[in-house]
């Protein structure tokens, strides 16, 4: 299906039945991946690929077809959080559980990649395209067994929330404003505040109940601009950055080894992850920036640990050195594993009931990882949450990402019965 198509037909129908639909999860994978749904990244682009809002048409035709009430929440200009509400046997507003689904909407973006990013692909047992492990894989699983839920409607099975939200991949603002509405009266489809929340991530089939927090800046030199054939007659920005890299690269070299680690998801780590600075090649640059990223163990508080990478650098350049720093424009919280304990242990119960064939060999593991995700945004606003999914985290963003089919089946079975209740 080519990325143009205004609305994608998820779904069979059955004949004289409006909201009865059923969901391969397989297919509707390749649905998800035709939809481009490309994060801008802050970057100025716009057209297609870029953004959301052709996916979240189109997820919201098919939720109000399976059944759910739906909504929508503006986060950003033109991209806006989906929401869809699965009453359970209790009502969530009369007491019943209330169980959140999240999954991000958003891929990272195209270039350089060596397949048709949005021309899904079947082959040797796995589907390849943008976004089918990161997180459409997911998403498809989400919502296949949410139809099946919808149609089948299982005596004990709680209330499901199906968050489909924006911006992940860029700043986690989609989840951050969906928390917002978890206060009651604050959001008329969200009831309350949701009892646990899963996330879906690429975590072949295993249960994340930890992960490390991030903490992300600019940092500026400034100097004077002057003709190249004259140097002398400026002041170099570049050459003033060098120093300052020099210093961030001693402190990422110790910052291991003297801050806390945690024994799931490792020690502290800094990286320094872009560079930008002057006009051209014959023009002392005035400028330059870089973007230092800074991942933080449970435990470890932003504010802190991105002023002792501050410190550090001033004490290696000196205190009257020409160095800015921004505030940061990202904070995502650390995951911990304190308060998920119950809801991991039934998820993983559910998980050993589904035989999973195929890439995933042993049982099901409880793990922490690097990465952020949005149950650390949940679990901040009192929802205890866990991250799983099918796909391998190693090939998300890659240039021919996939995910193994039989993991997209087997998490759209795991998902169901997570769901379905005693």
């Amino acid at each position: 299906m080519h990325p143009d198509t205004e609305e994608l037909q998820f779904g069979k129908m059955e004949p004289g039945e409006s909201n009865n639909v059923l969901l391969d999860p397989i297919e509707t994978l390749c649905e998800l991946i035709a939809t481009a749904s490309v994060n801008p990244m802050g970057r100025q682009v716009s057209g297609p690929p870029y953004g959301e809002a052709r996916l979240t048409d189109a997820l919201e035709s098919l939720l109000g077809r399976i059944g759910l009430q739906t909504a929508r929440q503006p986060v950003e200009p033109g991209r806006e959080n989906l929401v869809g509400l699965l009453e359970g046997r209790v009502p969530a507003r009369q007491g019943g559980p209330l169980l959140l689904l999240d999954a991000h909407q958003d891929t990272v973006p195209v270039e350089g990649m060596t397949i048709e990013p949005f021309r899904s692909e079947r082959r040797d047992g796995r589907v390849y395209g943008r976004g089918a492990c990161d997180t459409k894989g997911g998403m498809a699983a989400m919502l296949a067994a949410v139809a099946r839920l919808a149609r089948q409607r299982p005596p004990n099975m709680p209330s499901v929330l199906l968050a489909c939200t924006v911006n992940e991949e860029y700043g986690f603002t989609g989840a951050v404003k969906l928390t917002e509405l978890f206060e009651p009266g604050a959001f008329g489809i969200i009831p309350r505040r949701p009892d646990a929340a899963l996330v879906a991530e690429p975590t072949a089939l295993n249960v994340v109940v930890a992960h490390k927090g991030m903490v992300r800046w600019r940092c500026h030199t400034r100097g004077h601009a002057a003709h190249s054939a004259h140097p002398q007659g400026g002041e170099n920005a570049i050459y003033r950055m060098a120093r300052v890299l020099v210093g961030l690269e001693q402190y990422a070299g110790e910052v291991a080894g003297c801050t806390r680690s945690h024994p799931l998801c490792g020690p502290a780590t800094l990286s320094v992850g872009t560079i930008d600075g002057g006009v051209s090649v014959n023009t002392v640059p005035d400028r330059c920036t870089i973007e230092v990223d800074r991942r933080l163990p449970p435990g470890e508080g932003a504010p802190e640990a991105r002023q002792a990478a501050i410190d550090y650098v001033r004490a290696a350049v000196g205190a009257h050195f020409p160095v800015e720093h921004d505030p940061p424009y990202l904070n995502g919280p650390a995951l911990d594993d304190t308060e998920n304990a119950p809801l991991a242990e039934r998820l993983m119960a559910v998980v050993g009931e589904v035989a999973v064939v195929g890439e995933v060999a042993g049982p099901c593991r409880r793990l922490g990882v690097p990465y952020g995700t949005h149950a650390a945004v949940y679990a901040a606003a009192g929802v205890p949450s866990v991250v799983f999914g099918p796909g391998f985290i190693e090939q998300a963003h890659t240039r021919d990402e996939w995910v193994p089919a039989d993991h997209v089946r087997a998490a759209a079975e795991v998902v169901y019965r997570f769901c379905r209740g005693g």
